[in-house]
C-alpha cells in the first residue's frame, strides 16, 4: 500500500471528523439569544473588560473548559454513556476519560511506529490501545454488579429481620446502609436519601434498578410494589427471594466448573491465530506482508476477522448457560 495514499486518507478522515464535531457542537443564534436573556435575568455575568485580558492561565483554563463542555455535550446526547459511568462508580470524569482514550490511542500508534509495524496496522494499534480505558470501565462495572449480586441475599435477610422486629421498609433499607459494605450500602443509601426527600419508595427503588440492573433486585422491587398495593407478608417474600438467589449461585458454580474446559478452549482458539501471525511476522515479515499488499491477501484477512468474531460468538453461546 502506498504510504502517500495512506497519509492522504488519514488527513481526509481527520479533517472530516473535525468538521463533523464543529457542525455538531456549533453554537447557533438561538444559543446566543438565550445567553443574552440569561445576562438580563441575572443568571450570567456580562463579559467585562477584565474578562478580555488574555493570559496564559486563562488560555489553559479556557481550553480545559472547552474540552469539558464538548465531553458533556457528547454524554448528554448519549445518555447510556453517562449511565455507564454511574453504574461503574467511576472516579474519573467523562472529559478525563475521553482525554485518556485519545492519549492511549496515540501511545498505540507510537508503539507501532517504534517496532516498525506495517502502516495498515497503525489503526489497529490505535484502536486496541484506545479501547483500554473503555475495557477498564466495563470491567469495573461488571465487577461491581457481581459484588452487588453476592451481597444481595444478605441484604434481603437484614431487611426481613427489620420488618419482623416492627420497623418500616425505609428503616430496613437504612439497616442495610449501616451494616453492609459497598457497593450495596451506597446504592441503598442513595435510595434511602431519595425517599427521605419525598420521592415515593417505589420510584426510588426503580431509580436504583436503573443504576444496578440486577434481576434479583427487580424481583424485590416488584414484591415491594405488590405489597404496597395489595398487602401481604413482605418479610416472608424477602426470605424466599434470598433463598432462591443463594440456590441459583450454587447451581451457577456447578455450571462454571463444568464449562471451564470450553472456556479455556475458546480462549486458546481465539488467541492462537493472532499469536501465530505475530510469530511469523517476526520470523519472515515479507511473507506476512503479502496479506496486506496483495488483493487476495486483504480479502483473506477480512474473511479471517469475520470468522474469528463468528467463532467467538458461537463459543460464547455454547458455554453461556442461563440459570
Amino acid at each position: 500500500m502506498n504510504p502517500t495514499l495512506v497519509s492522504i486518507a488519514a488527513f481526509v478522515g481527520v479533517a472530516g471528523l473535525v468538521g463533523a464535531l464543529a457542525m455538531l457542537f456549533h453554537k447557533d443564534e438561538e444559543g446566543v439569544v438565550e445567553d443574552r436573556l440569561d445576562v438580563l435575568a441575572g443568571k450570567k455575568k456580562a463579559p467585562g473588560a477584565e474578562d478580555k485580558a488574555v493570559t496564559r492561565e486563562a488560555l489553559v483554563q479556557e481550553s480545559l473548559q472547552g474540552l469539558s463542555a464538548i465531553a458533556d455535550k457528547i454524554f448528554q446526547r448519549f445518555d447510556n454513556l453517562r449511565l455507564l459511568f454511574v453504574q461503574a462508580d467511576s472516579p474519573m470524569s467523562p472529559e478525563k476519560f475521553c482525554m485518556l482514550s485519545i492519549v492511549s490511542a496515540a501511545v498505540g500508534v507510537g508503539i507501532a511506529f517504534v517496532i516498525r509495524s506495517p502502516i495498515p496496522l497503525y489503526p489497529v494499534a490505535a484502536l486496541s490501545t484506545g479501547c483500554i480505558p473503555l475495557a477498564w470501565l466495563l470491567f469495573r462495572r461488571k465487577r461491581r454488579f457481581k459484588k452487588f449480586a453476592q451481597q444481595f441475599p444478605d441484604a434481603m435477610e437484614l431487611v426481613a429481620r427489620a420488618l419482623r422486629s416492627g420497623h418500616s421498609l425505609s428503616s430496613g433499607l437504612h439497616v442495610v446502609v449501616q451494616e453492609m459494605p459497598e457497593p450495596i450500602s451506597k446504592e441503598f443509601g442513595m435510595c434511602y436519601e431519595e425517599q427521605n426527600l419525598g420521592v415515593p419508595i417505589e420510584e426510588a427503588l426503580k431509580s436504583m434498578y436503573k443504576r444496578v440492573p440486577n434481576m434479583d433486585f427487580k424481583f424485590f422491587v416488584t414484591a415491594v410494589a405488590i405489597q404496597r398495593q395489595a398487602g401481604g407478608d413482605l418479610a416472608e417474600i424477602l426470605d424466599k427471594i434470598g433463598h432462591i438467589v443463594r440456590e441459583r449461585f450454587r447451581i451457577m458454580g456447578q455450571v462454571q466448573a463444568l464449562t471451564g474446559e470450553g472456556r479455556i478452549s475458546g480462549i486458546v482458539l481465539m488467541a492462537l491465530p493472532i499469536a501465530l501471525f505475530f510469530a511469523v511476522w517476526q520470523l519472515n515479515a515479507e511473507y506476512v506482508m503479502l496479506l496486506f499488499t496483495d488483493e487476495i491477501g486483504r480479502q483473506m484477512v477480512a474473511v479471517a476477522a469475520v470468522l474469528q468474531v463468528l467463532g467467538a460468538v458461537c463459543i460464547k453461546k455454547i458455554i453461556a448457560i442461563k440459570v
